[in-house]
């Protein structure tokens, strides 16, 4: 497949634009290409822009007003009937700054001190050490590859709950492995979780970044009983490109969870930001339009990426992402070893994150973010090949 007809704008978006704006992504690292943060590059969508300097213009600084919060829930509530057929009512949405502050609630409120929480691998980094953080232990389920396709080890996973576990940790998209499960896939994920009593996590904040032909499909709506042991988070965050505004929604799918929220007196949502809100209510209410390109651009990236890794890194392999901007490159059959996010930033000038930082399964291989122009794309990758070939035989990351 050829990308270099028609070109998109986001094209012309150079390392050094991304530099000069001084995100975390680009400035950590300033000698190399920034892969390593989820976060894309392609700047804001212009209605946010908009309704941004508006507020600014305002002076609306101040702490978030009942009147902002009732408008973002009521936005979040028609984006998932709208977009995914999920009828959720506005009351149910609760505002957070994220989605860790709303898996810390979900923790404190339903599991109890010392016991487990089951997080399918590689995983999400914080999914691993915020348990731990709160007197919890973590279950690693490492994933099945099968006919090429990511799946969740749902044996495994009832082992774990036999084994003292209480809450089962679902990202979906899924973070870095790219699955998008489909509705068969979480009514059997429910029926294991409700045999055992157990809760369910559900992080859907790259739901808005899928391709054709999957769809994401709410974990919380495919069953009564799936609604009724789930907390469910998601956010603009990362589709929209607002991570540092500090907002994400909790939703709420059974009286357990509203009583929870309740208890807690809202204390999960301090922090959320006052200018968050207003980009994410113009994300949900305005941005439709801009995102659909920029998913048709991730498509096409996800696609150049599988081409420019078979062609320029030999003994990689790479499952194509359903959803989501990353993808999970598995190096373990090139020999090298230890910590591959340093050998890479260092004879490479590539920024990635190191597989083990996702879990015991991720060692051997790189968290790359792929939400960034082509021409980049290409570098990225033209530059770890040619890393690679001056790779000695069974040569070690942490000596080399």
């Amino acid at each position: 497949m050829s990308f270099d007809e028609d070109p998109h704008p986001f094209d012309a978006i150079t390392a050094a634009d991304l530099r000069a704006a001084g995100s975390l992504k680009w400035t950590l690292y300033p000698d190399a290409i920034g892969a390593f943060v989820a976060e894309a590059d392609f700047g804001v969508a212009p209605q946010i822009t908009r309704a941004v300097r508006d507020a600014m213009d305002a002076g609306f600084t101040g702490y978030p007003a009942p009147w902002l919060t009732a408008r973002l829930q009521a936005a979040t509530a028609r984006w998932q009937a709208e977009q995914y057929g999920w009828d959720v009512a506005s009351d149910d949405v609760q505002l957070v700054p994220d989605v860790i502050a709303a898996f810390e609630f979900v923790i404190e409120r339903f599991t109890a001190p010392g016991a487990a929480i089951i997080v399918p691998t590689p995983a999400y980094m914080p999914f691993l050490t915020v348990p731990q953080r709160h007197g919890r232990r973590v279950i690693e389920v490492p994933s099945i590859l099968a006919d090429g396709r990511w799946t969740m080890d749902l044996d495994a996973v009832a082992a774990a709950f036999a084994d003292g576990a209480e809450m089962l940790v679902l990202c979906n998209p899924h973070n870095p492995l790219g699955t998008v499960l489909a509705r068969d896939e979480l009514l059997r994920i429910a029926e294991v979780v409700t045999d055992a009593g157990g809760r369910v996590f559900a992080d859907e904040i790259h739901a808005p970044l899928v391709f054709a032909p999957a769809q994401h499909v709410p974990y919380a709506s495919v069953s009564d009983a799936a609604a009724a042991h789930t907390v469910t988070a998601t956010s603009a965050s990362k589709a929209w490109n607002l991570a540092g505004f500090k907002c994400a929604q909790l939703i709420l799918s059974n009286d357990e969870s509203r009583e929870a929220w309740r208890a807690d007196g809202g204390w999960a949502g301090h922090g959320t930001a006052t200018i968050g809100s207003v980009a994410q209510v113009a994300a949900y209410s305005e941005g439709a339009d801009w995102l659909a390109d920029v998913v048709a651009y991730l498509d096409g990236n996800r696609r150049l990426l599988a081409e420019l890794v078979a062609e320029h890194l030999p003994g990689v392999r790479m499952t194509v992402p359903e959803g989501t901007y990353i993808a999970f490159l598995d190096f373990r059959d090139t020999g090298l070893t230890g910590d591959l996010g340093e050998w890479f930033r260092e004879h490479a000038g590539v920024a990635m994150t190191d597989g083990s930082a996702c879990g015991r399964a991720g060692a051997g291989f790189t968290r790359f973010v792929f939400a960034t122009p082509r021409p980049i794309l290409r570098a990225a990758v033209e530059q770890m090949g040619a890393a690679l070939r001056g790779l000695p035989s069974a040569a070690s990351a942490g000596s080399a």
